[in-house]
């Protein structure tokens, strides 16, 4: 007969568990967890156990079980290593109509412990017959489902409200972090960026409203005005929002304006860093950004604004004479100007230069030039954004351990 499934409240109320081993090890810190008193009877314990004993957690009686140990308790786990005694045990459990889990005979156990595990507020118990290890195997896939949002948790009683400013990193859907997914999946509203991870769009369900921001250089897009005003009328309206941004939030995000707004409205917010697309697609084409010898300096700019544009505020003259790392955003369709004002103001024409387009996707493909001629292989080979420009000698010591890869180098 199948059992029958209960999740017991054992705050302040009293479990025996009957032997000092491993078993006793594993299952003496879940029951501390659900609040139980526990008492622990065995001659001997193992340091991981002596430790709570020492620390008060638990009560122990240093010897061998005695009938008289099961007064008062609700639940008992018999995990000694003779079976003579854990039977013992069961049938003085029986006799008093106590719930006894016995761990050396899962078929002569009134009783199973479940694999069990926790995401949030909810609480997973797999039993599978019995079986420890299957329960275990089943109770890890659907505890990473939850984390993951492949499964969805959004029919629950205790929904989230308000906004959440999610990172979906830089384009592989599965970068995005944990935390970012979870909330995905509980979103009654989710309004994405172009460059938010499309695939885990697909994934939503049919309900949800899905807004496009579009976010286009130079294209079609929703006003940053109009999309603050959407994310903060949908939540206003009871509606849990997930603003879905590629990269991170606040690196060229325009987070801190949706934040801003919110935040004028009264409507919470939480924030979910994401990977940002600086670091992560330089790395997913092999260079470091920062290198022990090479470098210890490294900057990241926006260069939608050209060098020379009376509304730029970068120092590109400061960024020229610097020796560190350069990383350049949205930067394709000036590099011909940006690659020249270095030049001009002291960066050497032959410093090392990568373009990386469409960065952790499969269609990712890079382009290694020089300041002296980046501009023009850029054009020949078609470049078109999104794409990161790397400048600095970490693009040779990208190409060096490329090499050592391949055995070009020993």
């Amino acid at each position: 007969m199948p059992p029958y499934l209960l999740g017991l409240r054992l705050h302040g109320r009293r479990v025996l568990v009957a032997g000092g081993g491993r078993v006793a090890q594993r299952r003496v810190p879940t029951l501390l967890g659900a609040g139980a008193e526990v008492l622990l009877v065995s001659p001997e314990v193992t340091p991981a156990l002596d430790d709570l004993i020492a620390a008060g957690r638990i009560t122990w009686r240093r010897r061998p079980y005695q009938a008289e140990d099961c007064a008062g308790v609700w639940l008992i786990q018999a995990c000694t290593d003779d079976p003579v005694v854990n039977d013992e045990i069961a049938q003085e459990a029986e006799r008093r109509h106590i719930w006894c889990v016995r761990a050396d005979d899962k078929d002569a156990s009134a009783a199973w412990t479940p694999a069990s595990g926790q995401v949030d507020e909810i609480g997973i118990g797999v039993v599978a017959g019995g079986d420890p290890r299957r329960s275990a195997g089943v109770r890890d896939a659907i505890v990473e489902a939850l984390r993951d949002g492949t499964v969805d948790a959004r029919r629950g009683r205790a929904r989230p409200v308000g906004v959440a400013l999610v990172g979906g990193g830089p384009g592989d859907p599965g970068l995005i972090t944990v935390r970012g997914r979870q909330l995905l999946a509980q979103a009654d509203v989710v309004v994405a960026d172009r460059l938010a991870p499309s695939a885990l769009l697909d994934e939503l369900p049919p309900d949800v409203e899905l807004i496009d921001a579009a976010k286009i250089p130079y294209g079609r897009s929703l006003a940053q005005e109009k999309i603050n005003e959407v994310i903060v009328d949908r939540a206003l309206a009871g509606k849990f929002v997930v603003r879905l941004k590629g990269g991170d939030p606040f690196v060229f995000g325009r987070g801190g304006e949706e934040l801003e707004a919110c935040a004028a409205a009264g409507v919470p917010v939480v924030v979910v860093p994401g990977v940002t697309s600086a670091i992560a697609v330089p790395g997913s084409a092999g260079v470091p950004v920062t290198h022990r010898g090479v470098t210890q300096e490294l900057h990241i700019v926006s260069a939608h604004v050209a060098p020379g544009d009376p509304a730029s505020t970068v120092d590109w003259a400061g960024l020229a004479r610097s020796t560190g790392t350069l990383i350049l955003l949205m930067a394709v369709e000036r590099i011909s100007v940006i690659a020249s004002t270095l030049v001009r103001y002291g960066r050497s024409p032959e410093t090392a230069v990568m373009v990386v387009q469409d960065g952790t996707l499969p269609t990712q493909r890079t382009l290694v030039a020089t300041l002296s001629d980046v501009a023009e292989r850029v054009k020949s080979a078609g470049v078109r954004p999104p794409a990161i420009v790397v400048v600095g000698d970490v693009v040779r010591v990208g190409q060096e351990i490329e090499m050592v890869r391949a055995g070009q180098i020993p």
